[in-house]
């Protein structure tokens, strides 16, 4: 059967946040009825490049595939979902997925938003100014009725175009900020998308009713987070718990000093279809932590494939 190839321009043209959002909800709500399958991500390397596989599969959805990236010590990731005939086996389409990636990742954010943030929720902090910050933004605005948004990075220049850039996508006010406290104190939803290595958000600036979309980190030795963060925060949820005990760096420093212990970690999919009560009052304060799944990556990309077919999108290769 011919294989379908979408660049990320292709992927570009059919593409939307709202697509995103319906595509991770529904993956979510098909691991916490037990009709997907994910698969923590898989890394191997050579002197020179990194490899990342998530593999996963959702056949009420039609999908089944893995996400595959490349870090190189040189040069820009490279990323790419490879789909599957969830049938018979044979291969379906590979799709350029960078563009795809942030928009999951948003999505994922979203979902959380949707579910965990305060209904009257209308402010919101960003640590970070590249693309996944973006759609963080992008992700967050369609659940909830944003009319502010203060955003913080180090290079001033950049934050300030951010700034720009953002508002004029969302219709929201975003006003770059000169201190990073100002990116979360009296917030009511704080989001971090940040390539640190070091806490970029306190748990002092950190206060009663907000939601935490903790994003940035997926390795062990890597936080956004510091262990006051949790001491301040009354849920706990991840994207996948056995993911996070192999990723989250943000958890590690809190687990050591007892103030988060594993069993009060809550699977993000079973919280969305009710079976964890997540918020239950407005000072609650609440934390999602997003290591990115391959069940959203393919959910999504069957999606984008449909859409592109449709419109006579990519090219067959043979």
């Amino acid at each position: 059967m011919p294989i379908l190839y979408l660049t990320e321009a292709d992927v570009g043209r059919v593409l939307t946040m709202e697509l995103a959002l319906d595509a991770v909800s529904a993956a979510f709500r098909k691991l916490a009825l037990e009709e997907a399958v994910n698969n923590p991500r898989q890394r191997c390397q050579t002197d020179h490049v990194m490899l990342h596989v998530l593999p996963a599969a959702a056949k009420t959805l039609g999908a089944l595939g893995y996400k595959a990236y490349t870090v190189p010590k040189s040069g820009e990731a490279k990323f790419h979902v490879t789909l599957f005939d969830p049938k018979h086996g044979g291969m379906a389409a590979v799709v350029e997925a960078d563009l795809l990636g942030q928009f999951r990742t948003g999505a994922a954010s979203g979902v959380a938003t949707k579910k965990l943030a305060r209904a009257d929720a209308s402010t919101v902090g960003l640590f970070g100014t590249g693309k996944q910050a973006r759609t963080q933004l992008l992700a967050v605005s369609k659940v909830r009725a944003i009319r502010k948004a203060h955003v913080y990075g180090r290079d001033p220049e950049r934050r300030k175009a951010f700034a720009a850039q953002l508002a004029h996508e969302t219709g929201v006010e975003v006003v770059p900020v000169e201190r990073p406290e100002d990116a979360a104190k009296g917030l009511d939803i704080v989001i971090t998308a940040t390539t640190s290595r070091e806490p970029v958000l306190l748990g002092e600036w950190v206060s009663e009713g907000q939601h935490l979309n903790v994003v940035g980190s997926n390795f062990l030795a890597k936080t956004e987070t510091d262990v006051e963060v949790f001491r301040r925060t009354q849920v706990v949820s991840a994207d996948s718990k056995e993911q996070a005990k192999l990723e989250a760096g943000d958890f590690v420093e809190p687990v050591k000093a007892g103030v988060l212990q594993w069993a009060d970690v809550l699977e993000f999919a079973p919280l969305l279809v009710g079976r964890y009560p997540g918020r239950e009052s407005p000072q609650d304060v609440t934390l999602f932590k997003s290591l990115g799944l391959g069940i959203q990556d393919i959910a999504l990309a069957a999606k984008v494939v449909e859409l592109a077919k449709q419109q006579g999108l990519g090219r067959e290769l043979l």
